[in-house]
């Protein structure tokens, strides 16, 4: 098939609404094949559909980071479609509920924290290493990890939500140790924060759009290969964390 090894692939987990969204319309804007992975078959398609009729090239895949084996289906499911995989953004994530004192670090309730856990930083592992070995394929290979400066020890912004907070400490901890496995390989791994963006995740409750919270995204996945490996970024440069 003419044009299968040509064009770039990339995978952006829970890619159905949001931020994910805006990264997989960003990356199809400007020349990717995206593969749009999440876990609702309704919307998932509708998804790629609407990626289909902004004129991008688009995939379903089905995909739920908290499940193994629904990771290697997704790899699969790749690796037939591409052959490879360019870019994989990490950006599926939840909250978890902040309802009464579930996050209150005084009274945490440890199985929110380990559902949070098992999305944000278990379904990011559990993805990265399921596609690696198409990732290894690529000439120029780049993972993306969506996370927040909530996460940071420094800045300490946000509510206090004793579950996600760490959670995203947590993922940048797991970046840098990808960094460091892969730092003689042409993959360069790196974490974000898009910025407190208007999705239902934050309520709407923010001037700033996806497309703006995407942008960060877009800008590593398409580093030069001397780019930075293992940092933390916004769009104003690195976050102290």
């Amino acid at each position: 098939m003419a044009g299968v090894n040509e064009t770039k692939t990339a995978l952006v987990t829970g890619a159905n609404k949001g931020i994910g969204f805006a990264i997989a319309q960003g990356l199809g804007a400007i020349g990717f094949t995206v593969a749009v992975g999440a876990r609702d078959d309704v919307r998932r398609e509708e998804a790629v559909e609407k990626l289909r009729a902004a004129g991008v090239e688009a995939f379903g895949v089905a995909l739920d980071v908290t499940s193994d084996e629904s990771a290697a289906a997704a790899a699969a499911t790749i690796e037939r479609a591409s052959g490879r995989l360019d870019v994989l953004v990490n950006n599926a994530g939840i909250g978890g509920p902040t309802d009464g004192d579930v996050q209150d670090p005084t009274k945490l309730d440890l199985g929110v924290v380990r559902a949070v856990l098992d999305t944000n930083v278990f379904g990011a592992v559990r993805v990265t290493n399921a596609v690696l070995p198409l990732l290894r394929r690529a000439d120029s290979p780049r993972i993306v990890t969506m996370s927040s400066n909530m996460g940071s020890l420094a800045l300490r912004t946000g509510p206090i939500m004793a579950a996600y907070a760490p959670s995203k400490s947590m993922l940048n901890s797991i970046t840098v140790q990808y960094a460091r496995r892969l730092a003689d390989t042409n993959v360069i791994v790196n974490a974000c924060c898009p910025g407190y963006v208007a999705t239902d995740f934050t309520g709407f409750a923010s001037p700033r759009t996806p497309e703006q919270g995407a942008a960060i995204a877009i800008r590593l996945a398409t580093l030069p290969d001397d780019g930075p490996r293992g940092g933390f970024f916004d769009d104003e440069g690195v976050v102290a964390w």
